[in-house]
């Protein structure tokens, strides 16, 4: 039995074996890992963002979502840039990469929100060597879309940004739509938040940063989203959840200064969820085909 026939009845017993409409995920590549393990240990990047590499653990979890250096790639809300320093270099020969950020339009924009896209974009422009392919998109809530052209996206990624969303009523919903529409079927959207205890309301979600999986988990399939697997990769049992400041109690916000400052630095990032999600349907043959470059 040939190379191809022997993939397509794996990808066919991957799929009913899951009961899950989509094909079962490919091989990680073994190039597209060297390219993420070169990007983390890159010259533009400082000591004290990878210092965070600890707590924050790039490389498994981007091989944990399936990132592969030919992929459209859509990460939203970049904040300062911290993964997107891992992703644009990965992605900048043969892949596409968007970054989703503020909408500058919008009414009532806040202080802190121009201050972070004005110091994200003076990163990216600094460095055209490392993110000179990297298009700046922008998050619209009104219309839900995130990228021009819909359904183009092989995988979307977001870090430590629901509790942000779910601020508003309908931003939380708005972006799990938009991520939805972006990808094409077969599609992954990654999430990575701090993690809530079973149980936590709304309102302490909200106040204390923390969101329960099984909130995450409600946004994404309520927007279309299949639960493919969670990761503890990004685990923390150090972290309590009950800190006066919220999760921004802990580094790297450290929000209460001087107070209890050696306590806080012991304890670490916060207890992370790792989430991954799918957008049912199948990739087009041709273009999986494509990727897998059999050899005749």
């Amino acid at each position: 039995m040939n190379k191809l026939i022997l993939l397509l009845l794996a990808l066919t017993v991957g799929g009913m074996s899951s009961g899950m409409s989509y094909a079962a995920p490919l091989p990680f590549s073994k190039n597209s890992e060297k390219k993420i393990e070169k990007a983390i240990a890159g010259d533009h990047r400082t000591e004290s963002n990878k210092a965070r590499n600890q707590y924050r653990h790039p490389e498994e979890t981007l091989m944990f979502f399936g990132l592969k250096s030919n992929m459209t790639v859509v990460e939203i809300w970049p904040g300062a840039g911290w993964y997107t320093e891992v992703l644009a270099p990965v992605l900048k020969r043969r892949g596409k990469f968007y970054v989703a950020g503020f909408d500058m339009e919008e009414e009532n924009t806040p202080a802190w929100r121009k201050s972070s896209y004005e110091v994200f974009i003076n990163k990216i422009q600094a460095r055209p060597d490392v993110y000179g392919n990297t298009i700046v998109s922008k998050m619209d809530f009104k219309n839900k879309t995130m990228i021009k052209q819909e359904g183009t996206a092989d995988m979307v990624l977001t870090f430590r940004n629901v509790h942000n969303w779910m601020k508003d009523e309908t931003q939380a919903d708005a972006v799990f739509e938009a991520a939805f529409k972006a990808l094409k079927p077969g599609g992954i959207l990654g999430v990575v938040e701090h993690r809530a205890k079973p149980g936590t309301s709304l309102e302490d979600m909200i106040k204390s940063g923390y969101v329960t999986e099984e909130q995450v988990i409600i946004l994404a399939q309520k927007a279309g989203f299949e639960w493919a697997a969670k990761s503890e990769i990004n685990a923390n049992a150090k972290d309590s959840k009950d800190h006066p400041a919220g999760v921004w109690t802990l580094p790297p916000s450290l929000r209460l200064g001087e107070k209890d400052k050696e306590k806080y630095l012991a304890i670490g990032e916060s207890d992370r969820m790792t989430l991954k999600f799918v957008k049912p349907g199948k990739p087009e043959k041709k273009k999986l085909l494509q990727k897998l470059k059999l050899k005749k």
